[in-house]
């Protein structure tokens, strides 16, 4: 079922097939917002809730896979979903080898289509809570003062109190302290939890399924 928050994005040149997408998920409940170039969506603020995209493989000046590449590289990470008149099987795996939810075919099916917009939801979901996951593990981080961080990356890569000692050349009571600190400050009650707590900062967003 797709959320009643969710928003849908038609970016189709095509203006009688993008009317008539635009019916029939408003006439399933689905909140949809077309354009007419992929430029003029790429001037609107990203969705503060959870989207994806429908997007024509084929458009002039700023064709689908540009767009979908844009989208990779912007702070969206919005899930696309294409939709093709020719349905060539080269583009459709240069798609979803980046990612793409799904590659439809024109006339689309409409069961297809309300799955697929389903799944690029639900990965959209998926995504912002891996972001928000990841910000405030960067945000506890930088709570430490510079000792505390050199303190933690140790002890994440396995080293006890006295290794962490001789390695900043402190003594072992003050690494000890050291440790409470970022313990404290990171919120964390084990090793285990701080480790992936400092994993979890390092890792980079995963493209769309």
């Amino acid at each position: 079922m797709i959320p009643s928050q969710a928003k849908v994005f038609v970016i189709d040149d095509d203006q009688e097939f993008a009317t008539s997408l635009e019916r029939l998920l408003r006439a399933t409940g689905v909140s949809v917002e077309v354009f007419g170039s992929a430029r003029e969506f790429l001037a609107r603020a990203a969705a503060e809730g959870p989207a994806c995209a429908l997007v024509d493989l084929r458009m002039p000046d700023v064709g689908g896979l540009e767009l979908q590449d844009a989208l990779g590289q912007s702070a969206r990470k919005l899930p696309v979903i294409f939709v093709s008149g020719s349905g060539e099987i080269s583009d459709s795996v240069k798609a979803m080898r980046k990612g793409a939810i799904d590659f439809l075919t024109k006339p689309v099916d409409e069961a297809h289509l309300l799955e697929a917009i389903e799944r690029a939801v639900a990965e959209d979901v998926r995504q912002r809570e891996e972001r928000s996951r990841r910000a405030d593990a960067r945000q506890r981080l930088a709570r430490l003062t510079p000792r505390e961080t050199q303190v933690c990356h140790l002890v994440a890569r396995g080293l006890l109190n006295k290794q962490v000692a001789a390695e900043l050349g402190l003594s072992e009571p003050t690494v000890k302290a050291h440790r409470q600190q970022v313990m404290a400050k990171l919120k964390v009650d084990s090793v285990a939890a701080l480790v992936r707590l400092v994993d979890l900062a390092k890792q980079e967003p995963e493209p769309s399924r």
